[in-house]
This record gives C-alpha cells, structure tokens and sequence, in this order.
C-alpha cells in the first residue's frame, strides 16, 4: 500500500494541507505501508525555495516523515512521452494555434468511483470539455502529471481533500486512455471556518510557520489535526501519534465538513503544555525567549527555569504566553502600568514594605515555608490584613495583577531580585508627590 501527498511550492503549507497530509501519513503507518512526498513544481514561475524549505520543515516539525521524495520538475520528458504516446494513438491532438500545446479528447461516458468515504460518486464525462496534457511552454498540466507520477510511483490510494473531487473524472478518463490501474480514492470533507464559510486568516487559515511562532507544540496542533475529520472513539479527544496509528482507518473518516475552532486548538495546547517534560518545555521556549531579548543565544542552558516553568504551564495555553508571564524572572525592572499603580500604591505602604523587607532579609531560609511565615508575621504585627498587603507585593514584584501563588513565585525569583523591586516600590513612594 502506497499514498502520497504532493504539496506545490508556490505558497506555504497551511492547516487544509498539513491535515491531508496527516490523513496520508496515518494511513500509511496504520497499514504498513510507504508514504511518498512529492513536490509538485511545474509552475517555475510560481514554484519558490523558501516555499519548498517551509513545506519540509514543517512536515519535519510536525513528526511527519516521508518514505520517498520525488520532484515533478525532474519528470517533464516523461510526461512529453505520455503525451506523444496518446498522439501516435488517436487519442490526442496538437492545438490548432500552432502552440505546440497536445490535447486529449474527453471521451462521453459515465465515470464511476467507490470514494472510500464519500461512497459511490457518478459522472458525466460529456459535460468536461477536452483535456490540455502539455502547454505551449512544454509544461505539464495538473491532471496530466499527477496521474502518471501516480501510477508509476505505485500509488495505491489517493487521499485529498473533497476540492479535487470536480479532477476525478478527468483523471479517471486518463488513467484508463494509459492503460493503467485506478487507485482507490478518499476524498476528505473542506475544513470550515467558525462562520460555517470558507477559513479566512483569521479563523484558522494560515501557515503552519505561524502555528509555530505563535507558540503551539507540534505534537499539539497535529492532535488537532486529526480531530479535523476524524476520531479515534470513545469521546477520546487527546490522543498521541503513535496511538493513532494503531486506530486510524480513512474510511472511518467523517463524511462532512470539520469546522475550525482555535478555542479548542488553544485547549489542546494547554494541555500538551502541561504534561511536557521541563527540558523540553525550557527548548521548545528558548526561540520565544530570545527574540524578547530575555537571554543570550549561548548563556542559556534550560536548567535555571526548570522550576519556574512548573508554576507557569498549568496555566499557559501558548509558548508566546508563556514565555511572556516569564518576563519578571529576566528583566531588571517590571513594568507596572498605571491602571495597577493607582489601585495598589495610591497610598503610600512605605511603613508596610520596609517592614516585609526586614522580614525577608532576615531569612537564612529563602523557600517557600520560611517566606510565608515571614509575610503572615509581617501582617500580624503590622496589624492588617493578608489581602491589604499581597496584591500590592504582587504588583511590586512581577508588574501582574495576577499569578501563580506568591509565596512559590518569591522563591523562584530568589532573594536578590525580590529585595531589590521591594527596595525599588519603596522609593518610589518616597518620590511621590505629597
């Protein structure tokens, strides 16, 4: 059993292909069977490498491998062959226009496949109009390249998305004009944006570089992937690569349309990222990392952030989120916006920090337990309450208003730096006017 999946290079590989692509691969491994990449450049106009380099990287970062590359720039005299061979046999023609373009006679007949999801699916061949195999340039068209790489690199089964069900027939009549095999096809139903319409940009329809940037794990978004379509049971809705491999079948694909839903998506990613090693979750974020400037391309090993990381990735749904809410353990002053100062330091809490400081500098032991009885002794003998004084601690120590808990995220941005902004709040109130 062999599929393919044969993405052009003259645009980026976005969601809509990396599912098809999925869908192929899945098969592929669920039947021990061989998943061949080809690359569809005839345009040379249109066809770019830094299109090609995304395809590939992405297909890589997705985890999805191929078996064999072949690329259709490679093949033209092949398809010339064909070509001439449908001439020398009638079943052909030159353009009129002295072009040098050849044609094939669209033969009137009824056109039956048994789609594997779509069941049987019928046509009339009268209403096609005859087939351009070779342009004037001596390229390839579409149809005419992808049914000979098809059936000389084996492909035993097409699967594609339902846009190219409108190309079957066309294929079909070529394929039996050749004298070759008919795959077995599977045409999956369009992704959807929310609105019930077309994905736009902004409901999903973008690269998957941008799924990458925008901080999704790639074990994440192919997950989401396959539940565009498909689903392995038992209302299972998280479900890794490997275990899918074991359940898919095409056939139980579903028969309509899949809506995209980045709620969901961002869901998914949350809980990836909840469950992803430290290491991992420190590498994945050291790009995020360094393009806010927050370390140095060699000064940073992943270790030193390991037990920040566990107060963050229960809430993170995002590596861009996450490694924001990191930005109090690089920087040498918070930012605290004046929404926060007004509520959280319109008085002044000189007395009150000064005192907290005395408490934490007097601490041998900087962890959590001995931090938190030094605020809550700090708030008995200053005789207020816990919530008068840990907000605006909060603020003074991470420019949030919210966050992990307290007394964990002191620990975690150590001695100095939690002196230091106490230090930096209380002079600010020393600066304000009176």
């Amino acid at each position: 059993m062999r599929v393919r999946f044969a993405p052009s290079p003259t645009g980026y590989l976005h969601i809509g292909g990396a599912r098809t692509c999925l869908f192929n691969w899945l098969y592929a491994r669920a039947q021990g069977g061989q998943f061949v990449l080809r690359i569809e450049d005839t345009d040379k106009a249109r066809s770019k490498k830094e299109f090609l380099d995304e395809i590939l990287d992405s297909l890589q970062w997705l985890g999805l491998n191929w078996d064999e590359l072949h690329f259709q720039s490679e093949r033209f005299d092949v398809y010339l062959s064909y070509a001439k061979k449908l001439l020398n046999e009638g079943k052909a023609y030159m353009a009129d226009d002295g072009s040098g373009a050849i044609i094939a006679k669209m033969p009137h007949k009824t056109v039956r496949i048994d789609d594997m999801i779509h069941g049987q699916i019928q046509f009339d061949t009268s209403l096609i109009k005859d087939q351009v195999l070779i342009k004037s340039d001596q390229s390839p068209t579409y149809n005419f390249a992808c049914v000979i790489d098809d059936a000389e690199m084996k492909i035993s089964h097409i699967i594609r998305g339902d846009d190219h069900i409108s190309n079957t027939p066309k294929q079909v009549i070529l394929y039996e004009e050749l004298g070759f095999e008919l795959p077995k096809f599977a045409h999956i139903p369009m992704i959807l944006g929310q609105g019930g319409g077309r994905m736009s940009k902004r409901a999903g329809a973008t690269a998957i570089t941008e799924y990458r940037r925008m901080g999704f794990l790639p074990e994440a978004l192919v997950n989401y992937l396959m539940l565009l379509g498909w689903s392995p049971g038992n209302n299972q809705e998280i479900i890794s690569l490997i275990d899918a491999v074991k359940k898919f079948d095409i056939m139980s694909a579903n028969k309509t349309a899949a809506t995209f839903d980045m709620d969901k998506l961002l869901w998914l990613n949350s809980q990836y990222i909840k469950v992803c090693a430290p290491e991992r979750l420190a590498a994945s974020l050291k790009p995020f990392l360094l393009e806010k400037g927050f370390i140095e391309p060699d000064n940073f090993d992943g270790k030193s952030i390991s037990n920040v990381l566990k107060l963050y990735c229960e809430r993170a749904t995002t590596l861009e989120e996450l490694s924001e809410a990191l930005r109090p353990f690089f920087v040498q002053e918070v930012g605290i916006d004046d929404a926060a100062r007004e509520k959280f330091f319109s008085q002044d809490l000189t007395r009150e920090f000064s005192f907290l400081k005395e408490k934490f500098e007097a601490l041998s032991d900087f962890s959590v337990q001995p931090i938190e009885e030094a605020f809550r002794s700090a708030v008995a003998e200053l005789g207020t309450t816990t919530k008068y004084l840990i907000h605006p601690l909060r603020v003074a120590l991470s420019g949030k208003t919210v966050g992990p808990g307290m007394f964990e995220f002191i620990e975690a941005l150590g001695r100095q730096k939690t002196l230091e902004r106490i230090d930096r709040i209380i002079r600010s109130f020393k600066n304000q006017p009176r």
